[in-house]
């Protein structure tokens, strides 16, 4: 089910309060100041930061 854009632009991250940008294949909204992943389950953000999971950015080449 594709994430609303309009309401992913309104989000922000819970531990620094910075912008999150949503994944390409919409999976989850990505912090890249704290380096942590908020996963998507059933169309609903999961922004508990207990259950964040570390970002691996992807490789320059």
């Amino acid at each position: 089910m594709p994430f609303d854009k309009e309401l992913a632009a309104l989000l922000a991250c819970p531990k620094c309060r910075g912008p999150v940008a949503l994944k390409p294949d919409e999976s989850g909204f990505v912090c890249a100041a704290c380096r942590l992943v908020y996963s998507i389950e059933d169309g609903i953000p999961n922004f508990l930061i207990d259950e964040a999971k570390p970002w691996d950015a992807p490789a320059r080449g």
